[in-house]
């Protein structure tokens, strides 16, 4: 990078919930005006709608020090500011004289109001901010029905989305260059990235909670594209097959890297694309994909028509159902000791990796709502507590689903069978073994012996009992409990 020999005054190039330099249009909108730019992440914990979760903490510690490697790379840097966005945005343009601000659109309700805020006060100052879409394939809510109303139902909106051109990617925004960008005449004071507080501090002898992220994951732009070649590679032919098998882990692991935009879903759909004309056997995951990659524009327009997706039921005729206050249930749970073992191998998961299968969860949140009749809100804290993907639209809205307070127009009611889904997904006992120390598969001649006993290394919960627990509910009791529940609010009944 060099500095501009006319010392013209600098853009603020502000990142936030797309953490990447490739193909992305805040970066090549300052980019092309030719001007110093300043990149610049806050962490103004006032525009959040809810406290980010400890796990996407350590995710956005890792990915910050990636993109200041990236910026670093070209002569830059990323100056680090913590406090509120408005006072900080007002102090840095006053100071460096800078006129126009560019950002990504988050797509959260309550950033969408505070941004057009900012934006009134910042124009009042002769500021300009340009907003512009790094992370969605399309707008929320921009495809509607043919009565021009938001969608509710995945499948005609996923229809109506191809429709809309929105899935047809054909080129993606410029990379940098190191010779495009110019530096400020004068660097901005920035803090740490340590100083915001976002990865695990230890005591001494301590356990770090976060020790097998690493070990699965890779934050940053870098990780995300290695992720994305990697499933091309080696797992999108047999995706739509084996999708659900949890033994065989054949889903992308993009999810986390899409939660904090480093990597886009044009991105996605354009190198998959390049893959299947390369090798046209890959074809045969490309649809279903395709179709799930699209759940999260989904999710984020039933977020923008329920901006409390996560506190809220999205069908209020489930505002009167009574759950059950069972705290102990709750923390078996949690701590996957309910005695089935597919949930508890998905919990165990959870805490030791920050992730969780897909299938796994449906089962796991199934479990909590339907066989203990906790509420939903609780396990969909949890989940946010606990996922480096936990997304502000997708896991409420994935939990809602569940529970069947979403936007789901099927009425019918779901009773996943933890044992037939750990029969039929893991047939061979594989993944269970991989989390429930000491597991044998039936078929073997064995049987579950233990639990691991640090599971839980930190914090106030003492560790699990050495055997392992017996079920904590009978799942054919806990089944007609549900079902009459149910039945009770005028809900169809069906169980699978």
């Amino acid at each position: 990078m060099t500095e501009n020999p006319l010392h013209a005054a600098p853009v603020i190039l502000w990142f936030r919930s797309d953490l990447r330099l490739q193909d992305q249009a805040s970066v090549q909108a300052a980019l092309k005006t030719g001007q110093p730019i300043i990149p610049l992440y806050i962490w103004d914990e006032t525009l959040a709608t809810r406290p980010l979760g400890a796990a996407s903490k350590w995710w956005l510690h890792h990915s910050l020090k990636a993109l200041d490697e990236g910026l670093r790379s070209f002569g830059s840097r990323l100056i680090i500011e913590r406090g509120t966005a408005q006072v900080i945005l007002a102090s840095l343009a006053k100071e460096y004289d800078v006129k126009t601000i560019f950002c990504s659109r988050t797509f959260d309700p309550a950033h969408e109001e505070n941004d057009l805020h900012l934006e009134n006060k910042l124009k009042a100052s002769f500021l300009t901010l340009n907003r512009l879409n790094t992370s969605l394939l399309t707008e929320p809510n921009r495809v509607r029905t043919g009565e021009g109303k938001p969608f509710r139902v995945f499948t005609p909106y996923f229809k109506a989305l191809q429709a809309s051109g929105a899935c047809d990617v054909d080129h993606l925004p410029e990379n940098p260059s190191t010779d495009s960008w110019a530096a400020p005449a004068k660097w901005p004071h920035s803090q740490s990235i340590e100083a915001l507080g976002l990865a695990p501090k230890l005591t001494p002898g301590g356990k770090d909670w976060s020790n097998g992220f690493g070990a699965r994951f890779k934050p940053g732009e870098r990780g995300a594209r290695a992720a994305l070649r990697g499933f091309l590679k080696h797992h999108l032919r047999d995706y739509d097959s084996g999708r659900d098998r949890p033994d065989l882990d054949l889903t992308s692991h993009l999810s986390p890297h899409l939660r904090f935009g480093e990597i886009s879903p044009q991105r996605i759909l354009l190198e998959t694309d390049k893959a299947v004309r390369a090798d046209n056997s890959l074809s045969m995951g490309t649809a279903k994909f395709r179709a799930e990659l699209a759940w999260r524009d989904f999710s984020y327009g039933l977020l923008g028509q329920q901006p409390r997706l996560h506190e809220v039921n999205f069908r209020r005729d489930f505002d009167t159902f009574e759950w059950r206050q069972d705290d102990a249930g709750f923390k078996a749970w949690c701590r996957g000791e309910t005695g089935y073992e597919l949930v508890d191998a998905g919990m165990r998961e959870l805490w030791q990796t920050g992730y969780m299968h897909n299938r796994v969860r449906m089962v796991a949140a199934s479990f909590l709502i339907k066989h203990l009749m906790i509420d939903w809100r609780r396990g969909e804290q949890w989940f946010w507590d606990c996922l480096v993907d936990a997304d502000p639209a997708n896991n409420p809205a994935s939990w809602q689903w569940v529970a069947g307070c979403g936007a789901d127009a099927a009425p019918y009611f779901r009773v996943f069978n933890p044992i037939t889904q750990a029969e039929k997904f893991d047939p061979q006992g594989a993944y269970r073994a991989r989390y429930i120390q000491g597991y044998t598969h039936p078929s073997t001649g064995g049987i579950h012996k233990t639990v691991q006993n640090d599971l839980f290394g930190s914090g106030d919960t003492s560790p699990p009992s050495t055997a392992y627990p017996k079920p904590i509910v009978d799942h054919a009791f806990a089944r007609q409990r549900a079902l009459e529940a149910y039945k009770q609010r005028g809900q169809d009944d069906h169980a699978d």
